[in-house]
């Protein structure tokens, strides 16, 4: 009465359940993973130095959703990590910077530029001194 077809539906019903069980963890996972990314968990310093030179004005679309975020001027500059690894950084502004000001910016994956402050020369890290202007002395 209990032939093999029996023991075979119990089997696929255990390995449906453990593969189930297991794409699950692996969504949950994910998804805490990308949380805990986006929420700004993982985020770098980067140091740059104002070129007023290399900005563009924005100009907003209106609309709902605005992709400006409001802000008029957008600064495309080279930026340096504590490593003095360098990449290009954009991030937007509502007035135009000192120029020659040296910023450390926030920087989060996806999100990029997050906040700034303006610091002086001798703050920067080494390596990024080394890609910067120094400041001039009178």
């Amino acid at each position: 009465m209990y032939g093999p077809e029996k023991g075979d539906a119990n089997m696929r019903t255990r390995v449906a359940m453990v593969v189930g069980f297991s794409i699950a963890a692996v969504a949950v996972a994910v998804a805490i993973a990308g949380w805990w990314v986006l929420s700004g968990n993982i985020n770098a310093a980067y140091y740059t130095q104002v070129d007023n030179a290399r900005t563009e004005e924005l100009e907003s679309r209106g609309g709902v959703i605005d992709p400006t975020g409001g802000m008029s001027l957008l600064y495309r500059l080279p930026a340096y990590d504590e490593q003095g690894n360098g990449r290009e950084v954009s991030f937007g502004t509502e007035r135009q910077l000192r120029e020659g000001a040296y910023l450390k910016l926030e920087v989060e994956p996806i999100r990029g530029v997050v906040g700034w402050e303006e610091v002086s020369f001798d703050e920067l890290p080494q390596e990024a001194q080394a890609h910067l202007d120094g400041p001039v002395r009178p």
